[in-house]
């Protein structure tokens, strides 16, 4: 008897004959049993991050074929929740291999089922899409992006009318449609350029760009009598995606003259071929731009990931060195000066909120309390952000909120898109790096000032990825063993474990662990939504960096072993 994943890979054989590249690839593995199985032995996972993965043939890659059928189901969810004449959706792409092309066959299949679309004319960043979503009230939106993942992927994320990623009841219901759609005899397609003929597909006016330009500089918190430098060298790199003409625009109409862009990332390239993980929480993907800014002496250097909703930095030490920020340390630079800003002009809400997850420093939540700022902690993915924007706006409470953070480079300080936005981070950046040169502070000094005032703190996240049926199998035994009663991580006492599984502080139901540990330290064990790894997030609090990274080792030491064990 075959095997299913043979008689589906005979299927495709048969009917995946509009890609070419999609049928050299199926005669590549006709005698590869391994590549065959894990090319269709599962339909690519859909959930509140949509779809992502390898990019190639079958069930289990994305393609036309699978592009195509979560874009059915989604329609069908659509054409059953919403009135005819609010049936829209919006589009977005970014530089990864093949996106226009998952953008465009995600609008015919939407076009074919009587919803009207709304698409970019060119690849733009998410937060473009959140935004467009809202601006345009759609019923949905969908991003084609694999965000910061090797250049072999690409992905798929849906928005909800709100501007957020799907919730899981919204995932769940459209999962179910998508499960009931034969992906080759039972999705509704039409000509793309048919359709924009006709007026079923049009393109998002640069009205919109525009728009979302001013929302982002709108978040300024320069006052008419404060002094700045604009003239401060920096050096931006796109990592040859969406970022480009947003965020160079954003920063040359806030009045910043001295930007210079990485020449070898600055245009659109799905390969990325100086930087084959294009993710500015890796050293290497931040090294051109360093070497441009040795070369140019620059202050600053900039890097958003190629969907444009992460951005790293490195800036300059005292000793001329550049010195690369992690996302916790940028985000409560971020946070302080956002606090320390609104004070000063008359900004401050009455009832202030940070949002930031549950992986994300906790110094955060006490540089918030010294201003007297509320924290919400919620789950790791910024729609949890987003969606604590939403529950404020249902309360007429809107303007409460002035930032949202996670450890993964993410930032929001407005409320006009619900997705992070490096557009809006590398403004504030710059506003903040600038605000800080003029008054001759730098950023390293006034990361110092903070472990002053409130302790050294030192975060870590380690990796550790496993492949294929075998590893999910591994990652599911991992996590039951982290349930296991533990009295002690290292030589920390646990002293309190949350499973976020149980639903527990009003939040989803989510297969993470976190555990408390003595000293001020704790320990985040979860498996990635969007990729085949466990992630753990270690965080230290000690009197000095030394003492703490001798800690986070012994730490990191002891969950490895854990896994090794289970291995």
């Amino acid at each position: 008897m075959k095997n299913t994943w043979n008689e589906a890979y005979d299927v495709w054989c048969k009917n995946a004959t509009e890609d070419p590249d999609l049928v050299a690839e199926l005669a590549a593995m006709a005698a590869d049993d391994t590549r065959k199985e894990d090319a269709f032995y599962r339909n690519l996972a859909f959930g509140t991050g949509g779809l992502r993965g390898v990019i190639g043939a079958g069930t289990n890659r994305m393609n036309i074929y699978t592009v195509a059928k979560a874009s059915q189901g989604l329609a069908n969810y659509v054409v059953k929740g919403f009135a005819k004449e609010k049936r829209s959706i919006a589009i977005s792409y970014d530089s990864r291999i093949k996106s226009d092309v998952f953008a465009r066959v995600a609008a015919e299949v939407f076009a074919a089922n009587g919803i009207q679309v709304h698409i970019y004319r060119q690849l733009m960043p998410t937060p473009c899409l959140s935004y467009a979503v809202r601006q345009l009230h759609c019923a949905a939106g969908i991003m084609v992006t694999a965000s910061h993942n090797p250049a072999k992927y690409n992905g798929y994320k849906v928005y909800g009318a709100d501007g957020c990623q799907i919730t899981t009841e919204a995932a769940a219901a459209i999962l179910e449609e998508i499960e009931g759609v034969d992906l080759f005899t039972q999705v509704s397609r039409v000509d793309f350029e048919e359709a924009l003929a006709d007026g079923r597909i049009s393109y998002i006016g640069s009205d919109i760009e525009d728009s979302f330009r001013q929302a982002v500089l709108a978040e300024s918190l320069i006052g008419p009598e404060d002094a700045q430098e604009k003239d401060v060298a920096i050096i931006y790199t796109p990592l040859n995606g969406t970022g480009l003409i947003p965020v160079t625009k954003t920063l040359k109409e806030a009045g910043y003259t001295n930007i210079t862009v990485v020449a070898e990332q600055e245009q659109p390239d799905g390969n990325f071929p100086t930087c084959p993980y294009p993710n500015p929480e890796m050293k290497e993907a931040m090294a051109l731009g360093v070497e441009y800014a040795k070369k140019h002496q620059a202050d600053l250097v900039l890097a958003t990931d190629p969907d444009c909703d992460r951005v790293g930095i490195a800036v300059r030490d005292a000793a001329g060195e550049y010195v690369l920020l992690s996302g916790n340390e940028t985000g409560c630079l971020l946070l302080d000066y956002i606090c320390s800003r609104r004070i000063v002009t008359g900004r401050m809400p009455s009832d202030p909120m940070v949002v930031k997850t549950i992986v994300t420093t906790d110094l955060g939540e006490q540089i918030a309390a010294s201003y007297g700022v509320k924290t919400k902690n919620v789950l790791t993915g910024f729609k949890f952000i987003g969606e604590q924007i939403g529950a404020l706006e249902q309360k007429g409470k809107e303007d409460s909120y002035i930032f949202g953070f996670e450890e993964s480079y993410g930032y929001l300080s407005g409320t006009y898109v619900r997705d992070k936005d490096a557009v809006d981070g590398a403004f504030l950046i710059c506003e903040m790096f600038a605000f800080y040169k003029t008054r001759g502070v730098s950023l390293l000094e006034k990361l110092e000032e903070l472990y002053q005032k409130f302790g050294f703190c030192l975060n870590t996240l380690y990796s550790y990825e496993f492949q294929g049926s075998a590893g999910a199998a591994k990652m599911a035994g991992i996590m039951e063993n982290m349930r296991c009663e533990m009295t002690c991580i290292g030589d920390k006492e646990v002293l309190l474990v949350k499973d976020y599984l149980e639903g527990i502080e009003g939040l989803p139901k989510s297969d993470v662990m976190k555990f408390y540990l003595s000293d001020g330290c704790s320990v985040v064990v979860r498996p990635s939504g969007t990729e085949p790894k466990v992630k753990i997030y270690v965080s230290v609090s000690a009197d000095s960096r030394e003492a703490a990274r001798k800690t986070e080792g012994e730490i990191v030491a002891f969950m490895e072993r854990m896994l090794l064990d289970h291995e």
